[in-house]
């Protein structure tokens, strides 16, 4: 309900002369001057146009039905021909929502148009496309569609969206589209998905430095390592699937030929991951056994003999030794009552034994070139050793081995020998180890310099763990050059 303060409009005179037509024969726009006005009257006053007089022909017409429900009036206070009551006293007058809505002479709706209304809001552009549909201020239909589109126009609006989705090319990785087809599940490899740290100094003051700025500062290893590092790769490369034979040979006693087989041997081991021997191959009593660790039940000899039994590797064990190495040692024999000398036959036997169950086999050979041994030894050998000392006799007989290779047809083994020169007797004398070094490589392909070294010069068993830092350095390069050698077999 709605209160609006309106001026009091003047009483009808109801004296028995008083002229003029009775409150029930009013206008309604006479018996209720407020509806000209429902704002403020301050301002729609002046403004309100006069209303027209209603005529006699109107007011008769309406005569009859006023007179046939005279005092009826409907429960809202507004007569059945829908004029309201008139207001008895007074200054404020009542209008209802239902009487505003009713009031429609041309001096009310001027009245009310004379209102200020409100400021339009701004209206917002219409989207046609795209996630979803949006309308502008009073176009919202169900679903914030236009009014009056239905399902048909939601579907009509969206098709411009699914056709541009399935026009877009859809991403598809460059490796799928390779002729190879996508990767295998063999290509996540550790090497690939982690990221690579760099590793820790070994040793020296970079070792120091690392650790005292608590791995900030980190300068990687010298030189001197990362060589050792790359020749260790080298050596611990596979091969292939055959046997690979590598004599090491000498045409003068006391050199250092089996020191040099130990070495050998036990770098390989240590450094690859299949199996290495080293083999006694002296027709008469080798020294191979004193200078490797570890001692066997059985010889050379007695493995010929049982050749035919020996099946499988867990009994050429049996034959062989290994104590605090990787490295296998199959010795000759040291019974000085033994009167046949290994020869050829034996040797084939042996190896053909050995090429089941080992990747390499290193032969330490008699002295000298023309006993029965050394024909097998040549025919099966890979690449060759050849061992000299420091001395000018030493030197001289070593590469009159390379000359003697050469007469009998063998200079495939002279291009690929490694020419090891052992300075077991120090390096103190006058003989220009340089020299004897320049000639070699004049020769053959690789020559390394084992210096000297007080735990090899007492003799004994040999172990790693106790040579120079530069006599082990020196082992491993020999072993890298010679897997080289191997790997173009």
């Amino acid at each position: 309900m709605t209160q609006t303060n309106t001026p009091t409009p003047a009483r009808p005179d109801r004296s028995p002369g008083a002229e003029g037509p009775t409150p029930d024969r009013l206008s309604p726009v006479d018996a209720n001057p407020a509806q000209v006005s429902p704002g403020p009257t301050n301002a729609a006053a002046p403004n309100a146009a006069a209303p027209e007089a209603p005529t006699p022909d109107a007011t008769a017409s309406a005569a009859p039905e006023d007179a046939v429900d005279e005092d009826a009036v409907h429960t809202d206070g507004v007569h059945t021909d829908g004029s309201p009551d008139v207001p008895t006293s007074g200054d404020i007058s009542v209008v209802t929502v239902s009487d505003a809505q009713d009031r429609t002479s041309a001096g009310s709706l001027s009245a009310v148009n004379g209102i200020p209304q409100p400021a339009a809001a701004t209206a917002l552009p219409t989207v046609t496309s795209g996630p979803g549909l949006v309308t502008g201020p009073g176009e919202s239909g169900t679903d914030g569609f236009p009014a009056g589109v239905g399902d048909h126009g939601q579907a009509a609006a969206q098709a411009p969206a699914d056709a541009a989705a399935a026009e877009a090319p859809e991403h598809v990785s460059e490796r799928r589209e390779r002729a190879e087809g996508p990767e295998p599940a063999a290509a996540l490899t550790a090497d690939r998905l982690l990221n690579k740290t760099a590793a820790p100094p070994v040793e020296g003051w970079r070792r120091w430095l690392f650790q005292a700025t608590f791995g900030y500062v980190n300068l990687g290893d010298p030189d001197r390592i990362r060589i050792q590092r790359a020749m260790e790769h080298r050596i611990a490369m596979r091969l292939g699937e055959r046997t690979r034979y590598v004599p090491v040979l000498s045409r003068k006693g006391g050199v250092g030929k089996t020191t040099v087989t130990t070495l050998l041997g036990m770098v390989l081991a240590d450094l690859r991951e299949d199996r290495v021997i080293a083999m006694d191959a002296n027709p008469d009593r080798g020294t191979l056994s004193d200078r490797s660790p570890g001692r066997a039940d059985f010889t050379a000899r007695q493995l010929v003999k049982d050749r035919f039994t020996v099946n499988s590797f867990a009994q050429l064990s049996n034959y062989t030794a290994r104590d605090g190495s990787r490295l296998d040692v199959l010795a000759s024999d040291t019974d000085p009552m033994v009167a046949h000398a290994f020869d050829d036959a034996d040797y084939r036997a042996v190896t053909d034994i050995l090429g089941r169950y080992y990747s390499i086999v290193l032969t330490d050979s008699g002295t000298g070139m023309v006993h029965s041994v050394m024909k097998g030894t040549l025919e099966k050998a890979d690449a060759v050793v050849l061992v000299s000392g420091g001395s000018v006799d030493e030197a001289r007989l070593a590469s009159e081995t390379l000359s003697w290779l050469e007469a009998h047809g063998r200079q495939d083994l002279v291009a690929k020998a490694t020419v090891v020169i052992n300075m077991a007797a120090g390096d103190r004398t006058l003989v220009n180890i340089d020299e004897i070094e320049q000639h070699f490589l004049s020769r053959v392909k690789n020559v390394v310099r084992i210096p000297h070294d007080r735990h090899l010069a007492e003799g004994s068993r040999i172990q790693l763990s106790q040579l120079r830092p530069a006599t082990r350095g020196a082992a491993v390069e020999l072993a890298a050059l010679v897997m080289d050698e191997l790997q173009q077999a």
